[in-house]
């Protein structure tokens, strides 16, 4: 019997579109996939997504291997990426439900130090059960490892658990931790059709 829905943050929440953030502050193509290479997808993010690095320190970190000429650039996207953070349409109303129906709700997310800025603007951190943060724990999705800290912190049942993430390996981790799973592809009312059946 599933008691507890654990919910991804990016992309199953909020938005997150580095695309948005790119055309926002670039001027070229080339600006755009140097920026996209070395911020959004070099190493730096998963440090910061595991706690090992500030999310402030990102752009010193990374400009050295970006050209001094899209250095501007590069700086806003790294100081203010976090404005993409917009909720996914239907999420809220999603999340009210879950609690209405009786569940306790859960957030289990890769995230930097920022997530605290961002996040709450969606939702207060009071509102949910458990917020667990990757960076706060040195860890990251699709360990199993997280999943079992995460369990443990709330002292929840892996098999009384649907964790929800639109990453197909973050979906799997959690399978492997014996947790219920969904790989969200944007539609709530499956989820919800899921539940429904599971009572």
């Amino acid at each position: 019997m599933i008691k507890n829905v654990v919910l991804d943050m990016g992309n199953v929440l909020l938005d997150f579109n580095p695309d948005y953030i790119l055309d926002l502050f670039c001027s070229s193509e080339e600006e755009k996939d140097i920026i996209n290479r070395e911020l959004f997808n070099g190493p730096e993010w998963q440090l910061g997504d595991k706690g090992e690095i500030k999310d402030k320190d990102r752009y010193d970190l990374v400009k050295a291997r970006v050209p001094v000429k899209y250095h501007e650039a590069l700086k806003k996207c790294a100081d203010r990426w976090d404005i993409c953070m917009d909720p996914l349409e239907g999420a809220e109303e999603f999340c009210r439900y879950v609690k209405d129906s009786g569940y306790k709700i859960f957030v289990l997310s890769n995230a930097s130090d920022l997530f605290y800025k961002y996040f709450p603007k969606f939702l207060p951190l009071d509102f949910f059960d458990g917020v667990f943060v990757s960076s706060d724990y040195l860890m990251l999705k699709p360990d199993i490892a997280i999943y079992r800290k995460f369990l443990n912190e709330y002292g929840l049942k892996a098999e009384e658990c649907l964790f929800i993430d639109d990453r197909e390996a973050n979906v799997k981790g959690a399978e492997t931790a014996g947790m219920n799973t969904f790989c969200f592809k944007g539609d709530y009312a499956k989820i919800r059709e899921l539940l429904d059946s599971r009572k």
